[in-house]
């Protein structure tokens, strides 16, 4: 039985190996430009910063150097059911210097097609165990982001050792780019 996340709410992942699902619904658009909404992984030291240019994984970068984190791949319409677009995760391969994986979401193109999250609706971030496909968590995105062009979902961080899922959910005006300068 799959547990309901709050925001905030934070639960162990005992599993190591896992799937991050992340979809969601965009209104139809009344600039006339088709949404592309773009999952990222930043994988932190302690520092809060990236342990490497290599450790930004996303459509362009989709395998972390240490095999642990893996995209599934750009899906650039979000339409039909089930994830938009989703993140294999093996925590037993990371890289020990690792003690964040921070998942974000972000629309392509925001300003230049003058869309923001609150189009964006049904947003949710969820982990399934790897073998069998079976929700464990997921976390729905109830805030209306009417100005934010980008949302941390979620955050997988280790505290003594241990391995949990936080469900975030906080938005940031600015793109891809200003996630990049956060953790650089």
């Amino acid at each position: 039985m799959a547990i309901n996340l709050q925001k905030g709410q934070r639960e162990a992942l005992d599993a190591p190996k896992f799937i991050v699902g992340l979809g969601w619904d965009t209104n139809s658009s009344s600039t006339g430009a088709s949404f592309d909404l773009d999952a990222s992984v930043f994988i932190l030291g302690d520092n809060r910063k990236l342990l490497s240019d290599e450790h930004f994984v996303f459509y362009n970068n989709k395998k972390s150097p240490d095999q642990s984190v893996e995209h599934a791949g750009d899906n650039l319409t979000g339409e039909g059911a089930g994830d938009d677009e989703q993140i294999k995760v093996d925590l037993s391969k990371i890289d020990p210097r690792a003690a964040e994986v921070c998942l974000v979401v972000t629309i392509h193109e925001a300003e230049s097609r003058k869309q923001n999250f609150g189009q964006v609706r049904n947003s949710y971030v969820r982990i399934l165990d790897a073998s069998t496909n079976a929700e464990l968590l997921k976390y729905e995105l109830e805030e209306d982001f009417s100005i934010e062009t980008a949302v941390e979902f979620g955050r997988i961080y280790k505290r003594d050792g241990k391995w949990k899922f936080e469900a975030v959910g906080v938005g940031m005006k600015g793109g891809l780019e200003d996630y990049l300068n956060k953790y650089n």
